[in-house]
């Protein structure tokens, strides 16, 4: 599967014409500094349509990028940085909440993006609830596994699944295109 055309079209903070488009739209979720962007550009064969930042945080609006006129992929900003004040952490959550939750958006899929080095932390946990509990279809993307030893895999791979077990999960490196093709193929098909 090969991506030819992606642009960005839009930055959005709250409601907006765009959601209500038929073009079905997959979402990024993930804390910050996890690589949603370093993924998107990516999957979509750029270095820089999606402006990725080496300060956590930097996406505080939800990002549409349409793909061969057909598809939204939409970033939504990090959640769980700590260096954010507390009033503009819950302003983020509540948004990333509104748009998967209340947004009425044509959502096909969600991208849920963990760091493969760290593994599922706290924020995590509660995304997969907050998707499990609103029937949201998901996958899970255990991303920067460039980083893992062939032993710190396959330990991560068994503390994801034991977490994840209902869901697809895919190990993605955006420096070696590592799962490129799988989780294209998971999210265009």
């Amino acid at each position: 599967m090969e991506i030819k055309q992606a642009k960005f079209i839009k930055g959005i903070v709250g409601t907006d014409p765009i959601l209500l488009e038929e073009k079905p739209q997959i979402a990024f979720v993930g804390r910050s500094n996890v690589g949603k962007s370093s993924m998107i550009n990516c999957l979509v064969n750029s270095k820089s349509l999606v402006k990725s930042s080496s300060k956590p945080g930097k996406t505080k609006e939800i990002n549409f990028f349409l793909i061969d006129e057909k598809i939204y992929l939409v970033d939504l900003p990090g959640y769980g940085y700590a260096k954010v004040s507390q009033k503009q952490a819950e302003k983020i959550r509540k948004m990333i909440m509104w748009y998967l939750e209340y947004s009425k958006a044509n959502l096909k899929k969600v991208v849920l993006i963990v760091d493969s080095k760290v593994g599922p932390k706290e924020f995590d946990l509660e995304m997969k609830e907050l998707l499990e509990d609103s029937g949201i279809d998901f996958i899970v993307v255990a991303n920067k596994s460039d980083k893992l030893t062939q032993s710190e895999t396959v330990k991560m791979k068994k503390e994801i699944e034991n977490i994840f077990f209902e869901h697809k999960i895919f190990f993605f490196s955006s420096k070696t295109k590592r799962g490129k093709e799988n989780v294209l193929s998971e999210l265009l098909s």
